[in-house]
């Protein structure tokens, strides 16, 4: 995937060489997508317990995306409270959907994709199908600080990658979460607490949700709750692409990082080619299709 990568970007430097290949391109493509990484690193986390469809990541994020802006334009609150509440409701959120499939035994596909509709919904009735927005310039800086010609934000996905991927691959709790994906009856019998670390997933995925949202706002000055949407094929498409990337077969985090851009390059290149905004919708599906058509060669042919 990364020969495919620097192949990509030879082919639009040689077809738009004073377009595509600039610095303004490359401050494009790595200083537009810390939402989405916030957001597929929320997903992992039920990804690796063996809870793969979480659709309710999107709506979450969207949820909490919208409290901050609405609590401070609409009611006065001050930005850093609102932000603590839009954060904390993403938390509520992922502790109900750990209870209703962990405690209750709910399907995951049910609960995550009620769970979204009904967010979606509240997002829109909060906001009255506006985008709200009107924040603080200052609070902007958390997000936009530039740091080596690249948003400070950019630095946060990156840590929390690498944090993430530390936890999974040099600590008991990340050797415990892997063996918990692979096999839930054998990690029970060998002393896991199995329940305890679904249900930490679904938290954790919710917090990372709130966090990601209140940095999105502070980079957009506000939040329009019909784009959260348009997150969904990206999010899967990411995470199922990093299974062919670092660990081939496996859900990994540093992985899902590398695929994030991978996209990314390939959809501006194509809009810079002249390609209309579809292109994304096509770009993304089929890489999802090939990216799970991978992950399952891939797991079949096994280590």
């Amino acid at each position: 995937m990364i020969a495919i990568w620097v192949a990509m970007i030879a082919v639009y430097a040689a077809a738009e060489p004073g377009v595509f290949l600039t610095k303004g391109t490359f401050q494009t493509i790595f200083g537009s997508q810390q939402a989405l990484v916030f957001l597929t690193m929320a997903l992992l986390c039920t990804v690796c317990v063996g809870e793969f469809v979480d659709l309710s990541v999107p709506a979450v994020f969207g949820f909490s995306a919208t409290i901050l802006p609405v609590l401070v334009v609409e009611h006065g609150w001050g930005v850093w409270p609102a932000a603590f509440v839009a954060v904390l409701g993403a938390i509520v959120v992922g502790v109900v959907n750990g209870l209703l499939v962990v405690v209750v035994g709910v399907n995951t596909i049910v609960v995550t994709l009620g769970m979204g509709t009904l967010l979606g919904g509240i997002a829109l009735w909060l906001s009255h199908l506006n985008t709200v927005s009107g924040l603080p310039t200052g609070f902007g800086k958390i997000a936009l600080y530039s740091v080596g010609g690249l948003p400070i934000s950019f630095y946060y996905g990156a840590a929390l990658v690498a944090g993430f991927a530390y936890l999974l691959a040099c600590t008991p709790l990340g050797r415990h979460i892997r063996f918990v994906g692979a096999n839930r009856e054998v990690s029970r019998l060998s002393g896991i607490r199995v329940d305890r670390i679904r249900f930490g997933s679904f938290v954790a995925s919710g917090a990372l949700c709130g966090v990601g949202a209140v940095i999105s706002v502070a980079a957009l000055g506000g939040y329009n709750p019909t784009t959260s949407d348009t997150l969904l094929l990206p999010v899967f498409a990411s995470v199922f692409l990093g299974t062919a990337i670092v660990l081939p077969g496996r859900f990994n985090p540093i992985g899902t990082f590398i695929g994030i851009y991978f996209l990314a390059t390939g959809i501006l290149g194509l809009q810079l080619l002249g390609l209309e905004a579809w292109v994304s919708s096509v770009f993304y599906g089929g890489v999802l299709v090939a990216a799970v058509t991978i992950s399952t060669l891939l797991r079949r042919r096994g280590p």
